[in-house]
């Protein structure tokens, strides 16, 4: 081995399908299930529009469907619009420990770059598994260590992860591969300032990002140099990113011999991950309690101190989000819908839903506790205590969140999280229809088959 793009080169260059077990399979085709869903709802509000109105512009070849419109432009564009909507609710998976949310970077790649191919259904899959596993174990090399630094994990792995997916489709060569990954070191952004505001960046990251990595490998295709040691050398990817620490790059020889997928975790909620199981323990304690909010004297949660910047502080901030998207991102807000309310869907993060003075007056009685024994971002878990007037005390601990490898969800319960977004978009019938087609997805001879039903009325 020569450096660690060579890894990634040959396990994506060699990778086949006949290898990955049955069960990765189907859970990867739930992920696309789930990412599709996300991606039709967000096309039909605001900011889906503008991501889609831009991609429109920048156009090119008529080759890649923007998922809820009946348009085609070139793969990288389409790509920038696709991943914005496949994250835009916060509502696609994530992968414990890396904190990254990958269908809407491999997935979205894979599709878009498989309709410009005329790609089967089951090199799309191929392909889109490939930048899955790429982009999860760049995460797990340093998990932790971006967030830390005001980076998004999301938006610096995509890249790699799209460059997989697209490079697989390309046929890329080895010595190709690793220019395309050298390119993507260069490519690769995404700050966490969001989260001071409750502005919209976060939503671009994946699809701005994977579009970054389509661009890398038609360069590398053209013969464009870039740093073979892109991953490891003195001024490479995760000491550039990560600064100085101690990475696992052994976890990117594991590719192919250790599956992440079946570790990646369903969204019952659309906000940040880490609050899930915190989400589900305060729900818990009203559907126990049949609690009345007024009743409730203080909320206090443990954490860890690596989310306390993401989802607690400043605490005033969090206890009255400062705008819709925000919330998504704010524990006290989060725990005391749930309280509140007993539900947390789309409905519950708009403009209007921010302002429910009940909902307010009790994120404002919520705050947490450092616990340095928790194992974050090994594992997410939620600690709840709620002190009522009387000075009773209900508190729930949850180990993990629900819908992910330790407490997986039916998938039956994908498929019906799948049929309420992305009938915000489609006609009833073809919401089963598209649900049939990504079940049988190897069967299909032409992704572009499954595009055409993703077109909007």
């Amino acid at each position: 081995m020569n450096s660690y793009s060579e890894v990634i080169g040959k396990f994506a260059g060699e990778f086949k399908l006949s290898d990955v077990p049955a069960a990765v399979i189907d859970k990867a085709k739930l992920v696309f299930l789930d990412t599709l869903g996300v991606a039709l709802a967000s096309s039909t509000m605001d900011f889906g529009a503008m991501v889609i109105n831009v991609a429109k512009k920048l156009g090119g070849g008529v080759d890649s469907l923007i998922i809820g419109t009946a348009q085609r432009v070139a793969a990288a564009n389409a790509v920038i619009a696709n991943g914005t909507l496949a994250h835009g609710l916060d509502y696609d998976d994530t992968l414990e420990e890396a904190i990254v949310h990958t269908g809407s970077c491999a997935w979205m790649t894979a599709f878009a770059v498989a309709e410009e191919r005329a790609a089967s259904g089951r090199e799309f899959l191929a392909a889109a598994i490939v930048g899955t596993e790429v982009l999860c174990k760049i995460g797990l090399v340093a998990p932790g260590k971006f967030h830390a630094r005001g980076f998004h994990p999301t938006a610096i792995c995509s890249t790699f992860g799209a460059a997989a997916a697209a490079g697989r489709l390309y046929g890329l060569t080895l010595a190709q591969w690793i220019d395309a990954f050298g390119l993507c070191g260069s490519q690769s952004s995404g700050i966490i300032e969001y989260l001071a505001d409750g502005t919209w960046t976060k939503r671009l990251h994946p699809g701005w990002s994977s579009h970054g990595g389509v661009i890398a490998t038609l360069l590398a295709q053209q013969g464009f140099r870039g740093p073979a040691k892109v991953f490891e050398g003195i001024n490479g990817f995760f000491p550039s990113f990560g600064g100085k620490n101690d990475y696992r790059y052994e976890k990117i020889t594991e590719l192919g011999k250790i599956w992440e997928i079946p570790k990646l975790t369903f969204k019952s909620y659309p906000c940040g991950s880490i609050s899930h199981p915190y989400m589900d323990c305060a729900l818990k304690i009203k559907q126990k309690h049949a609690l009345a909010p007024a009743r409730i004297r203080e909320v206090v949660c443990r954490t860890a101190e690596g989310p306390v910047h993401r989802l607690w502080e400043p605490l005033a901030d969090k206890q009255k989000p400062l705008s819709s998207y925000g919330a998504k991102f704010s524990l006290p807000y989060s725990i005391a819908i749930m309280l509140v309310h007993g539900r947390a869907g789309l409905e519950e993060f708009t403009d209007a839903a921010i302002l429910d003075a009940e909902v307010l007056r009790l994120a404002a009685k919520v705050r947490y506790e450092l616990d340095a024994t928790i194992d974050y971002p090994r594992h997410f878990s939620g600690h709840v205590k709620v002190y009522l007037d009387d000075g009773t005390l209900l508190e729930e601990n949850q180990l993990h969140p629900r819908g992910g490898f330790e407490d997986p969800l039916p998938p039956a319960d994908i498929e019906e999280k799948f049929r309420a977004n992305a009938k915000l978009a489609l006609p009833l019938e073809r919401v089963e229809t598209v649900l049939d087609a990504v079940r049988h997805l190897e069967e299909l001879p032409s992704t572009r088959q499954l595009g055409d039903l993703l077109i909007a009325p």
